[in-house]
């Protein structure tokens, strides 16, 4: 079974390959990009991860050939590479508002942008793989994931690891208040995750352990609450008036300006740093000895982790990252289980960025939400979620409409969507900030000054 990684040159494809190496149905892996070094640079590292049964790697740039034959296709491309993001960024902070690459003005930014290309590859899946199932984790993962849908329907899921990160945190805490098992099973050992919302906006509101919510326990428990990243960064008495366990992105929502004032007091964005680590670890593996591509790599990749949300830690207090939690498998593994179900494992429970219907009432049935389904052969089923109180569904909706004012704007161009999207954001909130915001991303990106003009896409 062919699996075909669009991407292929990024820096955490390695991490795809290792958890793929372990045991799956896929037996041979396609990379996809369009930068032949670093192609070479992630087939070098490859390489010296090779291990008996694991998957057969081909390498091209030629997105067809790449394609053809799939089964699965990852998406995990990033227009305009690091230097956009850092625009993303900066562009941001100069006016004052959050700098990050997937919430509020950046989101929006990097979402113009990269919704035509990934458009145009649900097009080209659909011409040359149309039986495959794409797995998008391209960000931002659920306004591309609903763009794509445009072309390809269903058959199109997004995936994040925050949702599960947070889960795991959740049990790993239950456990050690003695109310779970820690050696008992998952789902089938009468395990319940209530989560819901949106790719990085999203609460988990029940953890049900042989149909008992545990969760309100856990709220009670200021031990075990401390346990968990999350409520470090947001803080405990703030988690229990909410009554949920909040993603970790909702920190840019619940704490906007000391999450701002603390990544404009450092000397670099993530953005900047991820640039000039990965330029260092890109130019080494092109005039280094290729047997020490994984070393090197592996050191870029425990630097890249424990600095993770580093500001945001700093700010509120939450002190380091828990060694479980850097350890723990994230987005690959996501990927390998949602894709071994679909290929006929076992049916199996997933946190996903899947077709809305009337899973999360009050949100459109087009809407891509992040939620419960059940995965097998048969597909993806969202499950139902219970109803959300307004202070939740209201910030859902407000920030949904974004985002689909966001895809119309790259589909046909509009300045004024492109506009109402940006002023109609949580986090910006200003029609005149909003309009210095798209005059300043189309200076600045050649990429959303093509969205914003002629040769645009049709709906």
């Amino acid at each position: 079974m062919r699996l075909t990684v669009l991407g292929g040159g990024g820096f955490r494809v390695p991490l795809v390959y290792a958890a793929l190496a372990g045991g799956s149905p896929v037996t041979e892996v396609v990379l996809h990009d369009v930068a032949p070094s670093r192609l070479a640079a992630i087939r070098a590292v490859l390489a010296r991860m090779d291990r008996p049964g694991a998957p057969a790697v081909h390498t091209t740039t030629d997105l067809d050939e790449a394609l053809t034959g799939a089964r699965f296709v990852f998406s995990a491309i990033r227009v305009d590479g690091l230097a956009g993001r850092t625009v993303d960024e900066r562009v941001a902070l100069a006016h004052g508002l959050l700098g990050q690459e997937t919430v509020g003005a950046g989101g929006i930014a990097y979402g113009l942008r990269t919704v035509p290309v990934a458009v145009r590859v649900a097009q080209r899946v659909a011409e040359v793989a149309p039986r495959a199932w794409v797995i998008n984790f391209t960000n931002p993962a659920g306004m591309i994931t609903e763009a794509m849908q445009r072309v390809l329907g269903e058959r199109v899921i997004g995936i994040c690891d925050s949702p599960v990160g947070l889960a795991q945190r959740a049990l790993r805490a239950i456990e050690g208040m003695g109310l779970r098992d820690a050696t008992a099973g998952g789902e089938g050992s009468g395990l319940g995750v209530g989560y819901v919302g949106l790719n990085h906006l999203g609460w988990l509101r029940t953890l049900r352990v042989n149909g008992v919510d545990r969760l309100p326990d856990l709220l009670a428990d200021d031990a075990a609450l401390r346990t968990i990243e999350e409520v470090r960064l947001m803080g405990a008495d703030w988690v229990r008036t909410v009554g949920a366990l909040p993603n970790e992105y909702l920190y840019y929502f619940y704490r906007t300006p000391e999450a701002v004032a603390a990544i404009r007091s450092e000397p670099a964005t993530r953005g900047e740093f991820l640039a000039e680590q990965q330029a260092r670890f890109y130019d080494a593996a092109a005039t280094s000895d290729p047997e020490d591509a994984l070393r090197r790599w592996s050191r870029t990749r425990d630097e890249r982790d424990a600095t993770y949300m580093a500001e945001s830690r700093r700010a509120s207090g939450a002190g380091e990252r828990e060694a479980v939690d850097v350890a723990a498998g994230g987005y690959q593994q996501v990927a390998l289980e949602l894709m071994t179900a679909l290929a006929g494992g076992s049916p199996r429970m997933l946190i996903l960025n899947v077709r809305n219907g009337s899973a999360v009432p009050g949100l459109p049935a087009a809407a891509v939400v992040e939620v419960p389904c059940m995965v097998g052969p048969h597909g993806v089923t969202p499950l139902a979620t219970d109803p959300l109180p307004g202070s939740m569904l209201g910030l859902l909706q407000q920030v949904k409409a974004v985002e689909q004012d966001t895809i119309e704007a790259a589909f046909t161009g509009s300045v004024t969507l492109a506009v109402r999207a940006f002023a109609q954001h949580p986090l910006v909130g200003s029609v005149s900030v909003a309009r210095e915001l798209v005059a300043a991303y189309r200076a600045a990106l050649p990429g959303v000054a093509a969205v914003l003009g002629p040769g645009r896409l049709r709906s």
